[in-house]
């Protein structure tokens, strides 16, 4: 029986050996809490405006994207097997964002409600995706830049409309 546990553990081990020394963890570990915390912040800026998608929303999505290209980096995998991770990413972001959107049909056919809140769900997982394949410069970069548009534009419009002399 003894020796039937001592196969368990060295099974438990090789199967939890994924992260091989203090490096690959300190990277691990540095791309997924980008990541979460570049995605946190862009769901600040949206639960601060009410949005629906927020916080949480935006922290999971970016951890998510971030995960799903760090493990196949990990893994060794080539650029063209990346590049089909990056793309089912993108495709899969689609979808949630599309659950986002909705068009009004109370009398007002134009109006298309959340689309703002999709396209920050699209932007997030490509910052997770770049925290997640080791760009964290550019994952930061890209965050200030949606900051920018998500809070500085609606400003720049209004001052804008407000200008515009009535039809």
């Amino acid at each position: 029986m003894d020796a039937w546990w001592h196969e368990v553990w060295v099974t438990l081990q090789a199967e939890f050996a994924d992260i091989g020394d203090a490096s690959q963890l300190t990277r691990i570990t540095v791309r997924l809490l980008m990541a979460a915390l570049l995605g946190g912040i862009l769901g600040f800026e949206r639960e601060q405006k009410g949005k629906a998608a927020g916080i949480r929303t935006h922290m999971l999505v970016a951890l998510g994207a971030a995960l799903f290209v760090l493990v196949p980096q990990m893994s060794g995998s080539q650029a063209d097997a990346m590049s089909r991770v990056v793309q089912g990413v993108i495709a899969g972001i689609g979808f949630l964002g599309a659950g986002t959107i909705l068009k009004n049909t109370d009398g007002d056919e134009g109006h298309v409600k959340g689309l703002t809140t999709a396209a920050g769900l699209w932007m997030t997982a490509a910052i997770g995706v770049s925290a997640g394949m080791g760009r964290e410069a550019t994952a930061v970069l890209s965050t200030l830049l949606a900051l920018v548009i998500l809070g500085v534009m609606p400003i720049v419009v209004r001052q804008l409309e407000k200008d515009r002399p009535p039809p």
